[in-house]
């Protein structure tokens, strides 16, 4: 039950500064702007952490797999962003996998490792797209990127440690309680999307 009261107040504090996470470019550049930025968007942090959670339910091989493939597909989406290759509405994209990871920890989904491999991988597309459109105009886009990394990196760990929770009953039920307020934001980030 601590879990869900600190995640409820991480959201409260969070949530009003969702929006303003992928104001446009002129970032600053460095590896602590990279390191801080998936820290400053309640969007970014609630997938990355998401994808640990539900990879420490689905268990093996997928606890590793999950927090693996997700920077990697990143990177993939940074690439074609700074490469200016057209995506789908990318915002909406991340509103989305905020709202399909909750729904996989809220209703304990134990997806084939290929879907959910497929499923990660396509929601980190986005997530890089994004930042990968800002890197341009950085001064640094190589420290940024390491520091955004380790930071995605970080988050999946924090994922995984809240993930192990599901070993107890109790704990199982207050992870699916977390994904149902996680998915709870996408619908708010999806809601501020399509406006």
């Amino acid at each position: 039950m601590q879990i869900v009261t600190a995640l409820t107040l991480g959201l409260a504090i969070v949530l009003p500064h969702a929006a303003s996470a992928h104001l446009g470019t002129g970032l600053p550049g460095g590896f602590a702007s990279g390191f801080v930025h998936p820290l400053s968007g309640a969007d970014h942090m609630l997938a990355m952490v998401s994808v640990g959670i539900w990879g420490a339910f689905l268990g093996r091989p997928l606890v590793f797999a999950l927090p693996m493939i997700f920077p990697a597909m990143m990177a993939v989406g940074g690439a074609a962003g700074m490469a200016g290759i057209g995506l789908p509405p990318v915002e909406l994209g991340i509103a989305v996998s905020v709202l399909v990871l909750g729904l996989m920890i809220a209703f304990a989904v134990r997806a084939p490792v290929w879907v959910a491999c497929l499923i990660v991988a396509v929601f980190a597309l986005f997530h890089g797209y994004a930042h990968g459109a800002e890197l341009p105009s950085a001064a640094d886009p190589v420290g940024y990127s390491v520091g955004f990394v380790l930071a995605t990196g970080l988050l999946h760990v924090l994922g995984i440690g809240i993930g192990l929770a599901r070993v107890k009953r109790a704990g199982e039920i207050a992870l699916r309680g977390i994904g149902g307020l996680i998915a709870g934001a996408g619908v708010w980030f999806l809601v501020a999307a399509v406006r």
